[in-house]
Formats: structure tokens, C-alpha cells, sequence
């Protein structure tokens, strides 16, 4: 199965992100255990952190400096926020 496109992201409290998606569901997922190494280190910032943003028309997220995280993994590891 394809992973459906993002429609909406936002960045919350305690490293959570939530995801809206083209189906109508709307996910959380937790960034806080990929927050490690000197790649994503900069997601520590709070300002940077909320720079998370929608990429390649709807199929992935990143923030301001290439951080990203793999569409599926992010459907795949999400859980709902319904």
C-alpha cells in the first residue's frame, strides 16, 4: 500500500508532531527517539523544531535544515488522534 499524502503538519509539545493526511486521518507521531547524532540534534531547539514543514507535494515532512523522516515510517509509527 502506498503511504497517503500529507496534507497538514504540526509540531507540538514533548517532540510530537501531528500529521493530517489526504484519507481524513490525523496522526501523532513522536520524533523524541530520533533526536540523536549531530543530524537531527537540531531538532532540540524548540524555534527549530517548530520549522517542520510539508515537502514534495504532499509525500514527506522536513525541517528548515534537511532533517527529515520517511513517509512510511512516519504513517507506519504514528497512532491515531482520533
Amino acid at each position: 500500500m502506498l503511504t497517503p499524502k500529507i496534507i497538514g503538519v504540526e509540531a507540538l509539545e514533548d517532540y510530537k508532531i501531528k500529521i493530517n493526511y489526504e484519507t481524513g486521518e490525523i496522526k501523532l507521531f513522536d520524533v523524541l527517539p530520533y533526536i540523536s547524532g549531530a543530524w537531527y540534534e537540531e531538532l532540540n531547539n524548540d524555534s527549530y523544531f517548530k520549522t517542520v514543514h510539508i515537502i514534495l507535494n504532499g509525500n514527506g515532512i522536513e525541517w528548515e535544515h534537511g532533517q527529515d523522516i520517511a513517509p512510511h515510517e512516519l504513517y507506519d509509527m504514528s497512532i491515531s488522534a482520533e
